[in-house]
């Protein structure tokens, strides 16, 4: 049961790190809207909350969100405690909603148009923000020390560009599109693939595996993809539920946008008010 319903909070972007954002928020008591773009892109989407535009619904760590194909329906799906899922690329649904938090977790590495007067407390994930210029604060999304940080002045790490080690692999275990077009799976996530074999094709080009490994996560086949584009990721360790929990990456990160929303003065007033409406 939403604990902070009148505290609305927007999450750009239904992606890997952004879900861990949404499953953390909304296990605590307030009611998020997600937006998405019409042909979401995202690997790991047996724990993306946006996938629900495609499947229309899915649950993940016991939280579900659901397509929302208007306004309307996102107030419905909200009442129901579910995570409503809306295709708005541009951010319209900011002026009908007027949510007390914006948190751009698209996670493009840098500002696709987010503003600090989006909301009373806007957050931001990751690099190509600063915090008190374009958000209120930005949470540090490299791993390390500083996972999870809140950070009310200044950037975040820039971005490496490494993928994390991984059973003690990097770049091996990202697949990447051989060629421009669409993907064809062979697998599904969560299957066991054997070093050699055929993961996927794209425009009549392979990709295959350099390891033995799980499938962890690949595109859908309604996203146009580019050479080099990366497609999928295969996961050596041999546990096939991580493939379908949230990860730890996420949840951090998830972790330090609960803390900048219940740190932040500006909120108090909201707080404020779901705490007396319960008296």
């Amino acid at each position: 049961m939403a604990f902070f319903k009148h505290t609305l909070i927007l999450v750009r972007g239904g992606g890997d790190l952004a879900s861990g954002v949404i499953y953390r928020l909304h296990r605590a008591g307030f009611p998020v809207v997600v937006t998405e773009l019409e042909t979401p892109v995202f690997v790991r989407r047996a724990v993306c909350y946006g996938e629900a535009v495609y499947s229309g619904a899915i649950t993940v760590d016991g939280v579900t969100a659901c397509h929302a194909g208007s306004i309307d329906a996102a107030q419905l799906w909200l009442e129901r405690e579910a995570v409503p899922v809306l295709v708005d690329p541009a951010g319209a649904s900011l002026t009908a909603l007027q949510p007390a938090v914006v948190v751009d977790a698209r996670m493009a590495k840098a500002n696709l148009g987010t503003r600090l007067t989006d909301a009373p407390l806007v957050v931001a994930l990751g690099p190509g923000f600063t915090a008190g210029v374009d958000c209120h604060a930005v949470i540090e999304t490299n791993r390390g020390h500083n996972l999870g940080r809140v950070i009310s002045t200044g950037a975040a790490e820039t971005d490496t560009g490494e993928p994390g080690v991984m059973g003690g692999h990097t770049h091996s275990r990202v697949l990447r599109a051989p060629a421009a077009g669409y993907v064809q799976s062979h697998w599904a996530i969560g299957d066991t693939i054997t070093a050699g074999q055929v993961i996927a094709s794209v425009a009549g080009e392979v990709v295959t595996a350099a390891f033995t490994g799980v499938l962890r996560g690949l595109i859908h086949e309604r996203v146009w993809v580019v050479p080099g584009m990366k497609i999928g990721d295969l996961d050596p360790r041999a546990e096939r539920s991580n493939c379908f929990t949230i990860s730890d990456k996420s949840l951090a990160v998830g972790g330090g946008v609960l803390e900048a929303v219940l740190a932040a003065p500006q909120l108090r007033r909201y707080l404020q008010y779901e705490t007396a409406t319960r008296i």
